[in-house]
């Protein structure tokens, strides 16, 4: 019982400074960022959001690229957990919290294209069990791929770049919050530990480059409290990692990409919103995986074995998650409260076949 409490204990607090961090340092620095480089909000959602945010995802798989054991299950069940919790969660509850997201279907279509696109790589490179130097740098070079496609878009988009930056609509807490609203207690605790982060990171709209290489390093430290907590806490409750891995430290570890699409789309930037949530899975799958792996096997062998059962299922779910955001889309090139909220059940819907599935010994990753 102690472990369980104390492992969840961990898990909570974990999440809940990675919340502070990403919402009052990580976005406003990002912010500043992509005002200076004049990045269009989809382009800066996709690229400098998404690979921030995904951090805890990246430091996760290295963990269990090194240690092995559980860890290697956790690692892969992040990932694969994490992709379909941003599609389905972050961008369903961005709808619900703004009402509607209206965005650019043509800037939607170019990353869910791309991310497809990720995963049918995924699907080459795992589909024989072993993992080679030279399909690894497939899954790099891909993603520096989308890296220039992005960058290209935004030469060739500069109205957006000059009305639609990320910094340009952001609105601050201070221009959030109500005046004469009696704060509750959580609020001053959120108060308290954002001024003890400010002692490290300082005015993050005038140090933003430190200020964003800071919130990367407590959200790694913080990531890897998650991994062990949820190895613990499987352990006490005697389920598979997996389990633990797809459902609630997949949840946790998206923790800034949830914040941090939610506040952009009550800015009313409901394509960076999206952008966002798909970019970051983009990031999950060539670099979250293909890093730990290069490492891997540039260090201990020539290529790394991982398991391929339950693979066709794994990619499936992966792609339908994403067609289904693709179809919602669709619909008046809007996403409404009401699809959002459709999204939010399926998600439901799926944790419930994890557990059952992965319960019975059939882990879907």
């Amino acid at each position: 019982m102690v472990a369980i409490v104390g492992s969840l204990a961990a898990i909570l607090v974990s999440v809940y400074l990675l919340a502070i961090i990403t919402e009052e340092f990580f976005i406003i620095s990002l912010d500043e960022i992509s005002t200076k480089l004049k990045l269009p909000s989809d382009v800066a959602g996709a690229s400098l959001m998404a690979m921030g945010s995904s951090a805890p995802e990246l430091f996760i798989a290295l963990i269990a690229v090194f240690i092995g054991g559980s860890h290697a299950d956790v690692g892969i069940g992040t990932i694969v957990g994490s992709a379909v919790f941003n599609i389905l969660v972050i961008t369903g509850m961005s709808a619900v919290v703004a009402g509607t997201l209206v965005m650019n279907p043509t800037a939607i279509g170019r990353d869910i294209i791309f991310y497809l696109g990720s995963v049918a790589i995924l699907l080459f490179v795992f589909f024989d069990g072993q993992i080679m130097l030279w399909e690894t740098g497939i899954m790099l070079a891909a993603y520096a791929g989308y890296l220039a496609l992005l960058w290209i878009w935004s030469r060739t988009n500069q109205e957006d770049a000059a009305t639609e930056t990320v910094g340009g609509g952001h609105a601050t807490k201070e221009g959030k919050e109500k005046p004469g609203k009696k704060q509750n207690y959580f609020t001053q605790l959120s108060r308290i530990t954002t001024k003890l982060f400010s002692i490290v990171m300082p005015n993050p709209k005038k140090n933003y480059i430190w200020v964003m290489i800071a919130s990367i390093l407590f959200i790694i430290a913080l990531s890897y409290v998650l991994v062990e907590s949820a190895i613990v806490l499987s352990t006490a409750l005697n389920l598979p990692p997996l389990i633990v891995s797809l459902t609630l430290l997949a949840a946790g570890t998206s923790a800034p990409d949830l914040i941090a699409s939610i506040d952009v789309a009550e800015d009313g930037r409901g394509t960076m919103a999206i952008s966002n949530a798909v970019g970051s899975n983009i990031f999950d799958v060539l670099i979250g995986l293909g890093v730990p792996w290069l490492i891997g096997i540039g260090i201990s062998q020539h290529f790394i074995e991982v398991g391929t059962d339950g693979l066709l299922e794994s990619i499936f779910l992966l792609s339908v998650t994403v067609i289904i955001l693709f179809a919602f889309l669709y619909t008046g090139r809007k996403l409404t409260r009401i699809e959002g909220l459709g999204l939010l059940a399926v998600y439901v819907a799926y944790v419930v076949y994890v557990i059952v599935t992965t319960g019975g010994g059939a882990p879907p990753a």
